[in-house]
């Protein structure tokens, strides 16, 4: 296989990074629903950094996969490839450690788990972030590009403050909801009656 010189996406600015920053951090500020709030990140890092497609999984500690919790550009083949076994993706797997992983082609990089998938889909590139939860990794924030791509040090920070934005999102949607079903407890103690949603 013949492999394309290395370029840089001349889409990505400081000004673009700054703009998605703020936006996202109005949206965890003004909103509880996490789901909105996560596909919001991941369509804006997209946009931002002209990628291909965006991906962000949290990890089930029970079957130690990575669930896919919102994804943005990515077909729905490729979507329904399997699941991301962290047994069998190593890429996964050093990024949990608290470490930002670069793959330049996940082609053909045994450290990716669905590579003839994402030959087919048209990935190349791939930088992974750890989802940050009091110096725990609690998921993976992964960007794909369609293009050999290098990220330079300003795409990793920009990554690394959108990740720890969607760390946080998900830690509040978490606190709430065991808040409100605290209160649901207490209150349906007191009066015998149970509180609907």
């Amino acid at each position: 296989m013949t492999i394309n010189p290395i370029s840089v996406s001349s889409n990505r600015s400081a000004r673009d990074y700054y703009t998605t920053l703020y936006q996202t951090a109005l949206i965890i500020s003004s909103s509880l629903e996490l789901e909105q709030v996560l596909e919001s990140i991941v369509k804006s890092t997209t946009e931002a950094m002209g990628a291909k497609a965006v991906g962000l999984r949290l990890l089930d500690p029970s079957t130690g996969q990575l669930r896919l919790s919102a994804k943005y550009g990515f077909s729905e083949s490729y979507l329904n490839k399997g699941p991301v076994d962290i047994k069998h993706s190593t890429i996964d797997t050093e990024t949990l450690c608290n470490q930002v992983v670069y793959i330049p082609d996940v082609r053909v990089d045994p450290r990716f788990q669905y590579r003839e998938a994402a030959r087919k889909e048209g990935l190349v590139s791939v930088i992974c972030v750890p989802l940050e939860v009091r110096g725990e990794a609690i998921g993976v924030l992964r960007v794909y590009s369609g293009t050999m791509t290098i990220f330079h040090d300003e795409d990793i920070k920009f990554l690394s403050v959108l990740a720890s934005l969607a760390a946080q999102s998900i830690e509040n949607a978490q606190l709430y909801e065991s808040l409100r079903n605290s209160y649901s407890g207490i209150v349906s103690a007191f009066w015998g009656t149970e509180i609907v949603h």
